[in-house]
């Protein structure tokens, strides 16, 4: 007979595998919520920057998948795995969590319902997954060519935001304090998608300018392409919007747009959508494209 992790472990690769169905990249989670697998580069006497292209599990989020092959591998290397976390910001939801918590008698409800009355937007119907802790997440879909970061209670108190980068613990993972689920009545439904104007109070505000030597400019926009010549597949639109959002905030977008465009065309995008995502960036920003 499985011994009660050996069967958390088999409750949640079937969790997984079903959300993968439905389009989230998954990766197995330990009982304290983190990726259950560890970098493999932890000791390297200097370990550069990997996001997997190394070929190994151990990269966090960026191992997530949607492929039932490569899940099961990836929990197969994590045998104590009791838990799944599903990558936000990703193609083709571009999934955006909001964690309300309720620790320290904070009520995010309460907050995010002020916001919504100030701001004039309403939540809509979306997925509910209740914590242990008695604390709820919100999921919602954002454009595919706008990047949300994370933020802890940037928004306000007791509100953290999982964006790019970040991920969400799925319902049915078991964790050191319980077992996260479905609220009833919102596991059918699909993510919602994220009011507009919710949406720009989760983008981080513009950077003031501050006019620079041009020997400055010049190497602060070759970082910038390189930085967009660094993407693999499942990053490049998130790098891109990045860059080209800097590039308008400190003053060289319209210098940089060729430049930012060629560099994502070699990584992988055509040219027409890396356009596309550099207007977003510039109208996100208040400049025009």
């Amino acid at each position: 007979m499985a011994t009660p992790d050996r069967q958390a472990t088999t409750l949640a690769l079937a969790h997984a595998l079903s959300a993968a169905e439905r389009g989230l990249a998954v990766i197995p989670l330990s009982r304290t919520k983190l990726p259950a697998l560890r970098s493999p580069h932890r000791d390297d006497p200097t370990p550069t920057p990997c996001h997997g292209e190394c070929g190994r599990f151990g990269h966090g989020v960026y191992d997530a998948s949607t492929d039932p092959r490569r899940i099961r591998e990836l929990f197969a290397a994590a045998p104590w795995a009791t838990g799944y976390g599903i990558a936000c910001g990703l193609h083709p939801h571009h999934l955006i969590g909001l964690d309300l918590d309720r620790k320290n008698g904070t009520d995010s409800s309460a907050a995010l319902r002020e916001l919504a009355l100030r701001h004039l937007f309403t939540i809509p119907e979306t997925v509910v997954v209740l914590t242990p802790s008695g604390g709820r997440h919100l999921w919602l879909t954002g454009p595919p060519d706008v990047v949300v970061p994370n933020s802890a209670s940037r928004l306000a108190p007791g509100i953290d935001i999982r964006g790019a980068g970040g991920y969400l613990v799925g319902p049915g993972s078991r964790t050191d304090h319980g077992v996260y689920g479905t609220a009833p009545g919102t596991a059918h439904l699909a993510p919602a998608p994220c009011p507009p104007p919710l949406l720009r109070l989760l983008l981080p505000p513009p950077r003031t300018h501050h006019p620079s030597a041009p020997a400055s400019t010049a190497q602060q926009g070759q970082g910038l392409v390189q930085f967009v010549l660094a993407a693999h597949e499942g990053q490049r639109n998130t790098r891109l919007f990045w860059a080209a959002c800097r590039a308008y905030e400190n003053g060289i977008g319209p210098n940089l747009a060729i430049a930012l465009v060629d560099a994502a065309v070699r990584t992988g995008l055509t040219e027409r959508e890396a356009r596309s995502t550099i207007a977003s960036a510039a109208r996100m920003t208040g400049h025009r494209p």
